[in-house]
């Protein structure tokens, strides 16, 4: 929300004199042209023209752990040795969770 710095400032006596219903029907007033919009919701049922991938399929080739390779204790990805910072075997931990 902007703020105009130049407007001269309310002293404590009038901020006093504001009645009670007047700040609460500012309030109403500033909420009643808000909508609340769920933006998970409204990403879920985002659809873009000619975005339907429902036929396709992803074939992807997956080779085996290499024997330069290791598996990664705190992250569990596949790493090459030189990635290595401490642990062998099952307790192995690659340079970026060290």
């Amino acid at each position: 929300m902007a703020t105009d710095y130049d407007t001269p400032r309310k002293v404590d006596e009038e901020l006093h004199e504001e009645s009670l219903e007047e700040l609460k029907a500012r309030q109403v007033d500033k909420k009643s042209g808000q909508v609340d919009i769920d933006e998970a919701e409204a990403a879920e049922n985002l659809e873009l023209p000619g975005a339907d991938l429902s036929g396709e399929e992803l074939t992807v080739r997956v080779l085996p752990r290499q024997t330069d390779e290791f598996t990664c204790s705190r992250c569990f990805l596949v790493h090459h040795r030189s990635q290595l910072a401490k642990g062998e075997g099952p307790t192995s931990v690659c340079r970026e969770c060290a």
